[in-house]
């Protein structure tokens, strides 16, 4: 009698955290790569953005918005055993990500300004040029692409409140906030802390030191808001957002107060 007793205790130990605190999460494609691969298994802190504000250079995992396209494969149809066992492996946090699921680098917080690229090629946080080559992987070319997510240049784009600038690590591969738009910070699952599996890419996510050197937002308001790091950004600041044409890196200003998420049209939208 003891040992059901026991799997009960433990499986409801288990749903409690993994709907409250932390949640095991499949990477679904290969816009993080070489940071994850597809098939890694990732631990998502749930809670740490009810405690303070998103920090630039975070691994983060939401919802897509409308606008953002799916990047894992759709859930099968299956007999009654099989959906039972995904419903059951995901109440424990053990199912596969829904395909809207998504994992993305924070590059941006609010009231941040970036654009790309510097002299250098290199992505600008409100004016300073970050050093991602510890974990960029098939950067996007500078040239000869159109492709609003396959260009290096866009910008420079103004981070609402509310809302972050997101990038994946594989730039070359990664549909992003370059051509998909700001994420809700409300959208949020939570902050990916540590690759658990396979075993031998097992890792802490750690903030890149690049990001330590990014500089608080300026304007109103921009003596209340913190670094990087542990600390706190914030916003109070109604910015105007900029629409990036993607071939030639070029912006314009376009204020769009009634659609938080929109941004970044090419040609063609």
């Amino acid at each position: 009698m003891e040992l059901p007793l026991l799997l009960l205790v433990a499986f409801c130990a288990a749903v409690l955290l993994r709907s409250f605190a932390l949640q095991s999460f499949d990477i679904p494609s290969g816009s993080m790569e070489q940071t994850l691969k597809i098939g890694d298994r990732v631990v998502v802190n749930k809670i740490v953005y009810e405690l303070r504000d998103p920090q630039r250079g975070e691994v983060v995992v939401f919802k897509g918005t409308e606008r953002w396209a799916a990047e894992g494969p759709p859930p099968e149809d299956g007999n009654f055993i099989s959906d039972a066992g995904r419903i059951l492996g995901n109440l424990v946090g053990l199912a596969s990500p829904n395909e809207k699921d998504l994992i993305k680098r924070i590059i941006g917080t609010p009231g941040d300004t970036v654009a790309c690229c510097d002299a250098k090629g290199r992505v600008t946080v409100n004016g300073v040029a970050l050093n991602e080559d510890d974990y960029v992987y098939d950067n996007s070319p500078l040239e000869g692409s159109t492709a609003p997510c396959h260009a290096r240049k866009f910008g420079p784009v103004h981070v609402p409140e509310g809302h972050v600038f997101v990038m994946g690590d594989h730039r070359g591969n990664s549909q992003d906030s370059r051509c998909q738009g700001f994420v809700p910070v409300e959208n949020f699952i939570g902050r990916a802390i540590n690759i658990i599996w396979p075993k031998s890419s097992w890792a802490a996510l750690q903030i890149p030191d690049t990001f330590a050197n990014v500089p608080a937002p300026k304007g109103e308001a921009a003596d209340d808001l913190k670094g990087t790091g542990d600390e706190t950004d914030r916003s109070g600041l109604a910015v105007p957002f900029m629409v990036a044409t993607a071939a030639t890196g070029v912006g314009r200003c376009r204020r769009k107060e009634d659609d938080p998420t929109y941004l970044f049209a090419s040609g063609s939208t």
